[in-house]
């Protein structure tokens, strides 16, 4: 695989298109399926990596379907789908290095798919029988991040470390369209640029934060408020996943190279709800959403291996497969979870102990024994 782009990333200030006349949108891959050339973004994949980042989106779109049926069916408490998010998110995951930093938001299931994640960790906090069971370090997979926007911050932080341990190493950091609004942003945005991070910030802008349509958020495409920092930005097609892979990896290596921080925004759609407690029937219109299923990242790159002749019948069955077999392991893997120790809670408060912890650790052991005490009564 090999990828190239100019050193120097040219910014627009307004406007649908780039200096020459080029679209924003960085795409090599049209939605019916057309390879297409971009003048400071190129890729070559072999078959086999073509092929495997197609068995990726399918795969990662198969967990994901199965992760909304287990909480409908009252396995899970809460699930954040990525439907239609697969470019975005295996694009960009393949881009990295083992050695290069993830720090993801709650949606990133194709991410940590990419960083050897197994499915069921992210399954346990959605359970709510742990915090995350996964160790960060293992994967270079920061755990998953609720709150808002935070995450960016973080990154930030890591990579001015990197940078002064003189690693060769990235960062990358998402985030959404929604969290783009947040202070916490803004300041991670400020420090990269001061302290010439490698870091690279993702903004997955599927377009919708909840019910709040991205219009309302930003009065400029995402991608142009890196300017107003010092860094460059970019806007790629986020459903082909060969334009994310090759500005991602540009990005990245930049980063690496000591040019600093550089933002790129996805440009997707959220086709399911944003979490499962969540209708968006209530604020958005079919109509939107059909015009983005012609979109589709997976359709769009197995119409493009079969007008290439590079996958047969034979190879979809094999990940049909595979995307059962993938199923059934997360089904009984979910439903085998064991509980957490319910007194658990009160370990690790303080490191040497603590009177108030204690004495609320036995109101709580007391109340707990009161139910027993109810069910050997009948």
């Amino acid at each position: 695989m090999s990828v190239k782009s100019t050193a120097a990333r040219r910014t627009t200030r307004g406007g649908a298109k780039r200096r020459g006349g080029e679209p924003e949108l960085v795409q090599l891959l049209t939605p019916e399926g057309k390879r297409v050339e971009h003048s400071e973004y190129s890729i070559d994949l072999t078959p086999d990596e073509l092929r495997g980042l197609y068995r990726d989106m399918v795969l990662t779109r198969r967990f994901d379907a199965e992760a909304i049926t287990l909480q409908r069916q009252g396995e899970l408490g809460l699930w954040a789908s990525l439907l239609g998010q697969e470019a975005a998110q295996i694009g960009s995951g393949r881009a990295t290095r083992p050695d290069d930093y993830v720090f993801p938001t709650y949606r990133e299931h194709g991410v940590a798919w990419t960083r050897d994640v197994d499915p069921l960790n992210l399954l346990g906090m959605f359970r709510g029988v742990n915090h995350g069971g996964w160790d960060p370090n293992e994967n270079n997979f920061h755990l998953y991040t609720i709150v808002i926007g935070s995450q960016t911050l973080h990154a930030t932080g890591y990579a001015m470390g990197v940078a002064k341990d003189g690693a060769d190493s990235a960062v990358i950091a998402y985030f959404g369209d929604g969290a783009s609004s947040q202070g916490d942003v803004a300041e991670a945005f400020t420090f990269a640029a001061v302290y010439n991070a490698p870091v690279v910030f993702f903004c997955q802008n599927n377009q919708w934060a909840i019910s709040e349509p991205t219009e309302k958020q930003s009065r400029v495409p995402i991608y142009q408020r890196s300017a107003g920092f010092g860094f460059p930005g970019v806007r790629v097609d986020g459903n082909d996943v060969l334009a994310v892979l090759a500005v991602t990896k540009a990005a990245l290596e930049r980063a690496r190279t000591g040019q600093g921080p550089m933002l790129v925004e996805a440009f997707t759609y959220r086709m399911g709800a944003h979490t499962t407690t969540d209708d968006p029937t209530r604020y958005r219109a079919d109509e939107e959403r059909e015009q983005w299923e012609l979109k589709d990242p997976i359709l769009r790159l197995r119409t493009y291996l079969e007008a290439e002749g590079l996958a047969d019948e034979e190879y979809y069955a094999s990940i049909d497969k595979e995307s059962d077999a993938l199923a059934k392991r997360v089904r009984d893997g979910v439903r085998t979870m064991p509980n957490p120790d319910t007194m658990a809670i009160f370990e690790n408060v303080y490191a040497d102990g603590h009177a108030l912890v204690d004495e609320e650790r036995a109101q709580f052991a007391e109340y707990l024994a009161s139910f027993a005490d109810e069910t050997e009564g009948h």
